[in-house]
């Protein structure tokens, strides 16, 4: 008799054995999946494979920066929309330079022409006015020497044409935005100047936090012996914010499943995104992740191969996700980065470059364990080097107020050598 028992790494065969004995390795082979470590980029995958882009919604301009656009935005005209001076000055024909020119008007922005140019005639014309027919060069007014009531004369050796074309810049129909595209301020003008005063964009994810101990008290309590105040749920409250999420903070769990359940129903029910911090390795009252599939969440994966951070659960259900952090500060801080962010990017369909920077490390990095994948904090110096931070470990949250930046080292390094270009993750 054989029994095979296989994950997508493992697999476990026993045969020929007593059948006590095979329940016993069943039971380890089955507890051995459910703790498997996956790679980093492993668990980025499968957040990927699992995400949707959440429903969009039409919201006024002024409200739309840091939102993500839900389809492409073409220009309803060209740009610019004529022929208009890019100086002040007087417009006139080039062929004309060294005659004295005629003033016929004055033509200031926002004002249609009412006289042609014409040989010896020039018009007044202020910086965005529309070029007068007949005129194909501006005079620039500092070039220009005047020689009676309504005349002047060009008193420069040569001049550009100082003037911009109709439609130089975009045609009318021409998509001046893509779907996927984070509305910064630079944004927020192209879709000023092409009239969309209403742009769909996705909409914001809302994230709510859960922390989970009885060891927790809030910021405003002072804590009991054994007691610690409650720091990861307001920094990851602040971090999902910045992140552009609609954020909110339904409580401390305490360390019963019941409790658990409940506050993770609750806070599910107005989610698309729970994340909860702490409860989630193998002590005695790390109920967790079971809580997690009473609620109805299938898990995908609950230990990644790094540093800090190795306990972070991923679940799904539905259209709506869950990720359990660690309770230690930094490894909180750190996946919430590395994985939610990665995550909110994809259900707000957010295709626009992440900023990263490639320097050159400061310094040598060594560290005495490479069997994970580990991320430490550097800052940026002024000689344009990243410098690690000093880092005591995953509950010193202290370091990264110093950080500007992550810098990762992979499975099998022991170290990054002085002058190495370096991937900086700001932070």
């Amino acid at each position: 008799m054989q029994i095979v028992s296989s994950s997508s790494t493992s697999k476990y065969y026993v045969a020929y054995l007593p059948a006590y004995r095979i329940e016993m390795i069943i039971i380890f082979a089955s507890y051995s999946e459910k703790q498997e470590m996956i790679l980093f980029e492993e668990a980025l995958e499968m957040i990927s494979h699992s995400a949707v882009p959440l429903a969009s919604e039409f919201i006024r301009l002024e409200d739309s920066p840091g939102r993500v656009l839900a389809a492409d935005v073409y220009s309803d005209m060209d740009m610019p929309p004529f022929d208009k001076s890019a100086v002040d000055g007087y417009a006139c024909r080039r062929a004309d330079l060294e005659k004295e020119l005629k003033i016929l008007e004055t033509i200031p922005a926002g004002k249609a022409p009412s006289k042609y140019v014409g040989a010896g005639e020039c018009s007044k014309l202020m910086t965005g006015g529309m070029l007068p027919q007949g005129a194909d060069t501006v005079i620039m007014i500092e070039d220009v020497e005047i020689t009676g009531p309504d005349t002047i004369r060009f008193a420069a050796s040569h001049t550009a044409a100082n003037f911009c074309l109709k439609a130089e810049d975009i045609l009318k129909g021409a998509k001046v935005l893509s779907k996927g595209t984070l509305i910064r301020p630079q944004e927020i003008a192209i879709l000023a100047s092409v009239g969309c005063a209403v742009p769909e964009v996705y909409k914001q994810p809302r994230i709510g936090i859960i922390s989970t101990g009885d060891e927790l008290v809030e910021p405003s309590q002072t804590p009991a012996l054994s007691q610690i105040r409650n720091s990861n749920a307001w920094q990851l409250l602040a971090q999902a914010r910045a992140a552009g999420c609609q954020a909110r903070y339904f409580g401390i769990a305490r360390d019963t499943e019941q409790a658990t359940l409940e506050i993770i129903q609750q806070t599910a029910a107005d989610s698309d995104i729970v994340i909860l911090t702490g409860g989630i390795s193998v002590g005695d009252f790390d109920f967790v992740p079971a809580v997690i599939s009473q609620a109805g969440f299938d898990i995908k994966f609950r230990s990644m191969a790094v540093q800090p951070g190795k306990p972070v659960i991923f679940a799904t259900r539905g259209d709506q996700y869950l990720v359990a952090l660690p309770g230690n500060p930094v490894s909180s801080f750190v996946q919430f980065e590395m994985l939610v962010k990665h995550l909110i990017r994809l259900i707000t369909a957010n295709t626009t470059d992440e900023l990263r920077l490639k320097i050159p490390l400061g310094v040598d990095y060594t560290r005495r364990r490479a069997t994970r994948k580990a991320f430490f904090p550097v800052y940026l110096s002024s000689e344009g080097t990243a410098m690690p931070v000093e880092y005591h470990g995953s509950a010193h949250i202290h370091s990264y107020i110093h950080a500007h930046g992550i810098v990762s080292i992979q499975i099998g390094e022991n170290e990054i050598r002085k002058g190495t270009l370096v991937d900086v993750r700001l932070v």
